[in-house]
């Protein structure tokens, strides 16, 4: 039988240092793309995909990230006061019901492997999600849904994956390959940033998972890998032949807000298809082309 998702970790200690100065005072994660900071979209995917429950992997200097979500007493009672119905609606979704939240500090920059690892407790014995909110996906369904609704069918790890130029792969965690139907793809082994001449495909992981308590065993050893990091892709790997394993090819486009071109690229695309932005965004759009 099949366990149902319900949690989520959302690694989200990084420094942000490819946007100084910008994220010396604020979090990456609260970069705003149009009017909703990355952390907000992750977490409406989320709760399009069914999850109820969140673990946010934190740093120092991340507090925002929780004020965030808490309840702004001040601000809505004078909202109210002014009868400001439109603000109070776009503050519905920033607000997580109590105890459906907590915030777990990643004392060390030890990688990815390390910060799933520090969830442990949120965890338990349960099949996760895992969200990199620096990954965002525009699709008519929520990129996490789909990876719900594979693992629904499979069992096991789903990954979302994507095509990437051979020569990139040094940049992924890249996928060694079994059986594809064109949309699933059976994962026979994943290698961390290969060089292009020794990566077994060019199908790389993107920021959603849906994972087994089984990788933890594997995370709580520790080991070191690429970067002298605790990487989750190794221990992922370690899971392949014990737990079902599959990469699905998701509909939509990413867009990496994590580098700069890729988040400036995701203020048009988000705000291209908004009633009350699309048309004028178009318009001033034309002001820069052959500029």
């Amino acid at each position: 039988m099949i366990k149902p998702l319900r949690k989520a970790v959302l690694p989200v200690a990084g420094l942000g240092t490819r946007f100084l100065p910008a994220t010396k005072a604020m979090p990456k994660e609260m970069l705003t793309v149009v009017d909703k900071p990355l952390i907000q979209y992750a977490i409406d995917e989320a709760r399009a995909a069914g999850i109820e429950e969140f673990c946010l992997i934190t740093g120092r200097g991340k507090d925002s990230l929780i004020d965030y979500f808490d309840v702004a007493f001040e601000l809505e009672t004078t909202l109210r006061e002014r009868n400001k119905q439109e603000a109070l609606d776009a503050l519905a979704p920033s607000s997580i019901a109590a105890g459906a939240l907590i915030a777990v500090r990643q004392q060390e920059p030890l990688g990815l492997g390390h910060a799933i690892w520090c969830a442990r407790s949120f965890i338990g014995d349960d099949p996760f999600a895992i969200l990199l909110p620096d990954d965002l996906v525009k699709s008519s369904v929520p990129c996490l849904k789909q990876l719900v609704d594979a693992y629904n069918r499979t069992g096991g790890n789903v990954v979302a994956v994507s095509e990437v130029p051979r020569e990139h792969t040094s940049r992924y965690g890249i996928l060694k390959t079994g059986k594809d139907d064109g949309r699933i793809v059976e994962v026979t082994g994943l290698v961390e940033k290969p060089k292009p001449e020794e990566a077994p495909s060019n199908l790389s992981i993107i920021g959603r998972y849906v994972l087994t308590a089984d990788v933890m065993k594997h995370l709580a050893k520790l080991e070191r890998g690429a970067g002298g990091e605790v990487q989750l892709t190794d221990a992922m790997a370690k899971v392949i032949g014990h737990v079902p394993f599959h990469g699905l090819r998701y509909e939509g486009q990413r867009f990496d807000c994590g580098n700069k071109l890729g988040y400036l690229e995701a203020q048009i695309a988000m705000s291209i298809d908004r009633p009350d932005l699309g048309d004028s965004v178009r318009a001033f759009l034309k002001n820069y082309i052959d500029a």
